[in-house]
């Protein structure tokens, strides 16, 4: 079966901090990430499904691109992830967390029979996550 992926790319502030930690425990577990920086994000959202023999592809692209600008782009672009949306309020803003909460926003969203197959974010030229959706063979 065919993998289609597609990338969108947004702007996105955070800070990681934990506020068990003392001052110095932050800083040594984040070292200068405790300060407010930014990054301009290269998301993948991959998808998986029979051709439509009428269309040629696995979805329709511009519906797709409606659900993510909606539910993602929209949702973290230009905003400061652990204050501006609530999700990460009780948790950090790393792109571990990040993806699990785009799974969750486009997973139902999806027009059958695609299937979202993964989503990968890149954060910085060296720091990128791939998920897979949760189940017992991604975990």
């Amino acid at each position: 079966m065919p993998l289609l992926t597609k990338q969108y790319k947004f702007c996105s502030a955070h800070r990681y901090w934990n506020d068990t930690f003392s001052d110095e425990d932050n800083y040594k577990n984040f070292g200068k990430d405790i300060y407010l920086h930014g990054h301009n994000y290269m998301l993948d959202i991959t998808l998986k499904g029979p051709i439509n023999p009428k269309t040629g592809f696995i979805i329709d692209l511009q519906k797709l691109n409606i659900i993510v600008d909606d539910y993602v782009i929209n949702i973290f672009d230009h905003k400061q992830i652990e204050k501006d949306i609530k999700w990460f309020h009780d948790k950090q803003p790393s792109t571990e967390n990040m993806v699990v909460f785009i799974w969750e926003q486009l997973y139902s969203k999806i027009d059958k029979p695609a299937k979202l197959y993964s989503i990968k974010l890149q954060e910085t030229p060296t720091i990128s996550t791939k998920y897979f959706g949760p189940g017992e063979n991604n975990e």
